[in-house]
């Protein structure tokens, strides 16, 4: 191997084994929002979610060496649409992603595949940032 490709491979993001989970699986687990999220009604009707995020641990590692001890972190917000703002009423701790596409479904004359794509990209996007987890 040579010098430019050892250096190469450090930066290489390693794949990390994640569980695979069938699409019936994923249908039946009940999503749930993250208590630390701050939510808020806009005039609109529509939510406006604020969380924070702690900054990436190399950056931080280099604040603390330029004489910063405290961690760094920062205030994010996101607000949702009006199709978001449904999808995130519905969560409440109780309702599976099924039930949950079911209901976006009907009450938006949707049919059944089109609405799961939608809400299923919705909760990926939303536990990406760590708003939602499922159970």
């Amino acid at each position: 191997m040579t010098g430019s490709a050892k250096i190469m491979s450090v930066f290489k993001r390693k794949n990390r084994a994640r569980p695979v989970m069938t699409r019936t699986e994923a249908l039946d687990c009940v999503p749930l929002k993250n208590p630390r999220i701050r939510e808020s009604r806009l005039e609109s009707g529509e939510v406006l979610l604020s969380y924070t995020v702690k900054v990436r641990p190399w950056f931080s590692g280099l604040v603390r060496r330029l004489g910063k001890e405290r961690e760094i972190v920062q205030s994010k917000k996101i607000q949702l649409d009006e199709l978001g703002t449904t999808v995130w009423d519905l969560i409440d701790g109780g309702r599976s992603v099924r039930a949950i596409v079911r209901e976006f479904s009907e009450g938006y004359q949707l049919e059944n595949k089109e609405a799961e794509v939608s809400v299923t990209s919705f909760l990926r996007e939303l536990g990406k940032r760590g708003l939602v987890g499922l159970r």
